[in-house]
């Protein structure tokens, strides 16, 4: 077994390509649209479905917003240098909430950035 996709509801499926792809550097792997359900499918990631687990980006036609709850936490990113990734990110047009430091009650270095729904992504730094 091994983990394939992570879905999340998105009320503009064009904003948020435009984050996952432009800002975040993630490749549109493939979207596929389904009017008799009235929803559109896209799915993007760092590598191919077959090896790489990957976001589906759910967008329900008739809803342009969703709530974000407070059970879903947020998804997580490896980079080399978290200050740099937000130095880039924040250059893209991404909304940088968390500076790269290091994590409460420890040492590793992370920093948050929210995608255009509100949900939170986690930039860990990684070797």
């Amino acid at each position: 077994m091994r983990m394939l996709h992570t879905m999340l509801r998105v009320g503009n499926l064009e904003r948020s390509l435009q984050f996952y792809t432009e800002v975040l550097g993630m490749k549109l792997l493939r979207q596929e649209e389904y009017p008799d359900g009235k929803f559109s499918l896209a799915f993007v990631g760092y590598g191919d479905e077959e090896n790489n687990t990957v976001l589906e980006l759910t967008h329900n036609w008739d809803t342009d917003s969703y709530d974000v709850g407070n059970a879903f936490g947020h998804i997580a990113i490896a980079v080399p240098d978290a200050a740099a990734a937000c130095d880039e990110i924040r250059k893209r047009g991404g909304n940088v909430v968390r500076e790269a430091g290091p994590m409460m009650h420890g040492t590793v270095v992370i920093a948050f950035v929210d995608d255009p729904d509100g949900y939170k992504v986690e930039l860990i730094e990684r070797d």
